[in-house]
């Protein structure tokens, strides 16, 4: 059996998360009381056309039972099903954007709560779930389609219990993603950006590629980038996670991060199961398992 579970912050895309599991044959519940867990779980366990479940858990629940997510998961019969706790957010900024633009009301405010304070004190209210995920997605500069792809193929996908490794790039210049496990600065590597002939190319052009390439500290870094990852990958499998998300950075997120995340995406698929990347400036994800 298959349990997911779907948190996050109103307006972070949990219905979305939810329609796109529900489109690749989960049996969705929205909005379920955390209390009902341990029952859905033993009501389903011997049903077969009910392998793969996912419920979205959120702010509508009863506050204090947040407190009480830990042990309630904990008390589940985990050696008959994987379960995976998926928790989405966005920052507040972004967040506040979404309500104004659709106009919709936030779950957690009334005549003495605005919307900003209701943000805000969601993020307190979830804290114990979001403690507990093994996949956080940063959903603020994600379009509803990119969510949806990434949910399909990190989450929706994924078989088996073997881990998932995500390699995104990023701009510093846009902000460190918080979702990422690991992070690492290649902004002291050259830069392809000071030469006007390649300034409009990417780290998957042949122009680019051939620049960094004839870099021996790009080389390096690759090295050693790989060389930590491959240490401590048996310490997260050891420790049953499900997803590993490692982040590349330079300064604008097109040339160097986007080129070594490439390469190391093509070294790590020769050795473990579900490898995939993402280019957060640029746009999309893909399996390439």
């Amino acid at each position: 059996m298959r349990l997911v579970i779907i948190s996050g912050r109103s307006g972070s895309g949990k219905s979305s998360a939810l329609h796109v599991l529900e489109d690749m044959g989960f049996y969705c519940i929205d909005n379920l009381p955390i209390a009902l867990l341990p029952a859905l779980v033993k009501q389903t366990e011997h049903e077969e056309h009910l392998s793969r479940i996912a419920v979205s858990i959120d702010a509508r629940n009863l506050p204090h039972a947040f407190g009480n997510i830990q042990e309630i998961l904990h008390e589940l019969p985990s050696e008959e099903y994987q379960l995976d706790v998926v928790f989405l957010d966005a920052n507040e900024d972004t967040l506040l954007q979404r309500f104004s633009a659709t106009r919709r009301k936030h779950p957690l405010t009334d005549k003495t709560v605005s919307l900003a304070e209701a943000i805000s004190y969601e993020k307190n209210l979830l804290q114990p779930i979001a403690d507990m995920a093994n996949l956080t997605i940063d959903t603020t500069t994600m379009s509803v389609h990119e969510l949806r792809g990434q949910i399909k193929e990190r989450v929706a996908q994924k078989t088996g219990s073997e881990i998932a490794i995500l390699f995104q790039s990023f701009g510093f210049k846009h902000g460190v993603p918080i979702d990422a496990d690991y992070v690492f600065d290649v902004r002291n590597l050259p830069n392809p950006y000071w030469d006007p002939a390649l300034r409009a190319y990417t780290g998957r052009d042949p122009a680019i590629i051939t620049f960094l390439q004839n870099e021996p500290m790009v080389q390096a870094m690759q090295n050693d980038i790989s060389q930590f990852v491959q240490r401590w990958l048996p310490s997260f499998i050891e420790a049953n996670r499900s997803y590993l998300t490692v982040a590349i950075g330079c300064t604008g997120g097109q040339h160097r991060s986007v080129y070594l995340a490439e390469q190391l995406v093509k070294e790590f698929q020769k050795h473990d199961g579900l490898v995939q990347i993402r280019h957060r400036e640029l746009g999309g994800i893909s399996d390439d398992s």
